[in-house]
């Protein structure tokens, strides 16, 4: 029997034909058989049946702005429909893989997998004790589309879902159909572009809608799925423990975001927990529904009896009225009870719930009692995955992050020791603020008053007031709710100790035996990574640092910075640096018996780490894979891998499958063993590579070229996030964050962040005496040069040079010539010796992938020649304005990626 009544061509061919109908009803059919001739003429091109894309052109010359508008919302409405068709697909997919059980990566190919390597179950016991994946979902600007359109988009996909999923009569599938065409037409209609700047609360309220909505509901089930693999290779019982846990930096993360304020913060915590609790409160009750077992019939353990009298004394009211209502169903009266005080967590009134322990210990005892009178198959369908909701998401649905940058910390600490103490920290060196910060951690009275802030500047009362009020939202909302420090731009070990100072003085740490949260370096820079034995080593040998890990159980939690390093350094040496210094910290940790959890600070581009995160687990080295493992989701590609429920599952069981090989991987082999002739090749590329990177952004003119060939401005100013684009005012590569710089890059088809320099720094081994075979090894058997190589081809396919050719053209004509022309001959070099070294005429390996690119590439081209028109124009109509900013949403929606 077939699962699906649909398949991709009818979905797109039947949303391409929608959107025409759409667009003749709403503008005419004049507007309609425009588009269509832009876009047969694009096509053509693409065919090689056109010599040029001079039709498209000429076309584009003869538009009214009015008429520009309606060529950019068409193509941006296409794509956005055309992507959840091919959401559609991957469902089908991933469904009809699990029914057929064909699926790689699956938790059932990872049971499979340890059986066939003779795992005893007591060894594999031990390998899930180590794991722990941590998903850390941030507010960084990279969604580019409005949350009233992605409400239109998920409505649209539930109508394709019943479509495809549900056997209907005609009149039920006339009336879904109905529905779709009214939802394009309303998407039609709705404004593509935010008039406002999004509040960090609408970040936080988007990170919270995937959690409550779609993580909170399927986690049980990819528990449950790996179980019955597991019981399916094994004879006997193999305890699964907690694999997952959930963060976010939305409503915490300080950085270069002045609109992060405690306020924020705090009102974040609140509505998480409220909204966690409520889940529980809805569980519980359909749980009533189910539970109702007659005493009279079937009995109840002692256990439970134990359990609950005393709670039918903390809330007698409650108890009278439950005997009330359901007098011989004792699990009905124990769940009205367990409801009362979930909702009594946040009450004033007693007998709420301590904590999540004493909660998930009243289900472990109802579980238990039904497995031994008869209720396995109940305890197993409805109790057991509601145990999983709140081991995971507990009462605080996701636990937070803080972070700011060093300098915030350091000008507090100057600020204030000077206002209340007369202490001159800003004139220490590092090695008198290290003494300093040690010797005030140690001792019993404090040095500052943490909650005088009279006279400080808004910045430096604003770290204090952070730390005051952490202090206080853990005794609100629990410890786990908010208990880790990230700091951004970590250069020094002062840097750790200023905030490890700052919480000792909040009465958040309590030395030796206590302290309430992580303190997580952010190496970014080569400095910082570089430095790493002397930070860390630094920080490993302090006495208070030392104490402070202890309390933590020993184990430092450490933030690498894809973003910025490859900015800093470009992309084939920033990911050698990347690798080399994780293998170094790795080594420090275990010469100082540190348990070490890599952060891992991905974003969603390639040159920015975005690579598939089982991939990307798989290719760490040995020796960073302890088990725990933590990384950033962020922007469109949240979106893309948690909006979709079976997406959601699947992209967390290739975590799982991926983390728990890795983690076997590396007690098999705790040092991976990499042939020195390998490293020496990829020093000597990477050396190569960062001169001639940092030779084209040091040459003359180069902002200003990237200015004038890209959208930039324009990015700048589409209200994406609610953090400011750049760091400061100044107008330089370092000073603008990462996330525009690639998508800028992106929107002009010229990847460079992607893979500038790769041609370079490859073949300058190669004319220093290595040779082509050593390379083509090394991609045959080196899970990190594999990947690295596959998904810089990736960002080389997804660029196209004739397009970034037009963008060139806006540039001044010395810039095209100095600059541009070093851009083409570096693609054309990659281009090449990626090809010799993979052996594919393609530079992508997945026919798939090749096939989607050729799909979409004559419809975004029609997008970014529109975008060069306006770009060159010098004053715009308030209509093209709008336009402009519409086709870098149609250009992000078509190449499904930003920043």
């Amino acid at each position: 029997m077939s699962l699906h009544a649909r398949e991709i061509n009818q979905d797109v061919r039947e949303l391409g034909e929608l959107l025409g109908r759409v667009i003749k009803h709403q503008s005419s059919d004049e507007a309609f058989d425009l588009v269509e001739t832009i876009r047969n003429a694009a096509i053509n091109y693409r065919r090689g049946e056109a010599d040029s894309r001079d039709p498209i052109h000429d076309t584009l010359d003869r538009l009214s702005p009015e008429k520009q508008d309606v060529v950019a919302r068409a193509f941006t409405t296409y794509f956005e429909l055309i992507n959840l068709a091919e959401e559609r697909q991957r469902v089908r997919e991933i469904r009809e893989g699990t029914q057929e059980q064909t699926l790689d990566d699956s938790v059932r190919e990872a049971a499979q997998y340890f059986k066939n390597n003779d795992v005893s179950p007591d060894a594999l016991e031990d390998i899930l004790k180590d794991v722990l994946i941590q998903p850390t979902f941030t507010a960084h600007p990279t969604e580019a589309r409005r949350k009233t359109v992605k409400a239109k988009l998920r409505d649209i996909a539930g109508d394709l879902e019943e479509l495809d999923e549900v056997r209907l009569t005609d009149r039920e599938e006339d009336r879904i159909k109905r529905e779709v065409r009214a939802q394009v037409t309303s998407l039609w209609q709705t404004p593509q572009v935010r008039e406002r700047r999004p509040e960090v609360t609408d970040e936080a309220l988007n990170v919270q809608w995937y959690l409550e909505n779609v993580l909170f509901e399927i986690i049980d089930r990819i528990y449950d799925e790996f179980e019955s693999a597991l019981d399916d290779a094994y004879e006997s019982d193999v305890d699964v423990p907690k694999l997952y846990e959930f963060r976010s930096w939305a409503g915490s993360d300080r950085d270069g975001n002045p609109f992060v304020t405690p306020e924020v913060t705090a009102e974040t915590l609140d509505r998480q927990r409220e909204t966690v609790l409520q889940l529980y409160r809805d569980k519980l009750k359909e749980l009533s529904g189910v539970l109702t077992q007659d005493a009279s019939q079937v009995s109840v353990t002692g256990e439970f009896e134990e359990r609950f009298e005393p709670h039918k004394q903390r809330l007698p009211g409650v108890a009278a009225e439950a005997k009330e209502r359901y007098p011989d169903e004792p699990y009905r009266q124990k769940l009205k009870l367990m409801r009362e005080s979930i909702l009594r967590v946040s009450d004033v009134r007693e007998g709420g719930y301590s904590d999540e322990e004493e909660f998930m210990e009243d289900l472990r005892v109802i579980e238990e009692s039904l497995h031994k009178h008869g209720g396995e198959d109940i305890s197993e369908a409805y109790v057991r995955p509601l145990r999983r909701k709140v081991d995971t998401f507990g009462f605080t649905l996701v636990s937070m992050d803080l972070r700011d940058h060093r300098e915030m910390h350091t000008n507090a600490l100057s600020q204030a020791l000077d206002a209340q103490e007369g202490i001159d920290y800003e004139g220490m060196d590092e090695q008198e603020r290290q003494e300093f910060l040690t010797e005030a951690i140690l001792q019993d009275e404090p040095v500052l008053d943490i909650e005088h802030t009279d006279g400080l500047g808004d910045d430096a009362a604003r770290v204090l007031t952070r730390f005051e009020q952490t202090a206080e939202w853990q005794k609100e909302y629990g410890v786990d709710a908010i208990d880790t420090y990230a700091i951004s731009w970590f250069e020094e070990p002062s840097h750790a100790l200023e905030v490890l100072f700052l919480g000792d003085q909040a009465g958040i740490v309590d030395l030796p035996n206590y302290c309430g949260f992580d303190i997580v370096p952010l190496l970014e820079t080569e400095y910082a990574l570089s430095g790493a034995r002397r930070i860390m080593g630094t920080l490993f040998e302090n006495e208070a640092y030392a104490q402070a890990l202890e309390a933590r159980n020993n184990t430092q939690e450490i933030l690498l910075g894809y973003s910025d390093s490859n900015k800093e350094n470009g992309f084939l040496a920033a990911n050698w640096s990347l690798y080399r210094n994780q293998k170094r910290l790795a080594a420090i940790c275990d010469d100082f018996d540190v348990e070490m959890r890599l952060f891992h600070g991905r974003g969603g581009s390639i040159s920015r780490g975005g690579v598939p995160m089982h991939e990307a687990m798989l290719a760490l080295p040995n020796e960073t894979c302890t088990g725990q493992i933590k990384f950033t989701e962020q922007g469109e590609a949240i979106a893309e891998k948690y909006a979709n429920e079976n997406i959601a599952e699947r992209n967390l069981e290739q975590m799982l499958n991926a983390q728990v090989k890795a983690r076997h991987n590396a007690l098999q082999e705790p040092v991976e063993e990499v042939p020195e002739e390998w490293m020496d090749a990829f020093e000597s590329s990477a050396e190569a590579a960062r001169e001639e990177y940092r030779g084209l952004l040091d040459t003359d003119g180069f902002v200003t070229y990237f200015e004038q060939a890209t959208p930039i401005t324009v990015i700048e100013n589409l209200n994406l996030g609610s953090r400011p684009a750049s760091r400061s005012e100044e107008r330089n590569v370092e000073d603008l964050r990462s996330i525009p710089w690639v998508f800028s890059w992106t929107q002009s088809r010229c990847i460079v962040p992607g893979w500038y320099s790769l041609g370079t720094g490859l073949q300058a081994y190669l004319d220093d005496g290595g040779d082509i075979e050593t390379l083509r090894e090394m991609y045959e058997n080196w899970p990190f040069f594999n990947t690295m190589l596959d998904h810089a081809a990736l960002a080389l396919a997804r660029t196209e040079m004739e397009i970034a050719e037009e963008y060139a053209a806006l540039a001044d004509e010395d810039l095209q010539e100095r600059i541009f022309s070093r851009i083409r001959e570096e693609y054309q070099d990659a281009v090449d010796i990626v090809q010799e070294i993979t052996g594919r005429d393609s530079l992508v390996k997945r026919a798939w992938l090749e096939e989607n690119m050729e799909r979409r590439n004559p419809y975004v081209d029609p997008l970014n020649l529109l975008q060069t028109r306006l770009l060159a124009q010098s004053h715009l109509t308030e209509t093209e304005k709008r336009t402009l900013r519409l086709t870098v949403h149609g250009i992000a929606a078509g190449m499904k990626n930003t920043g």
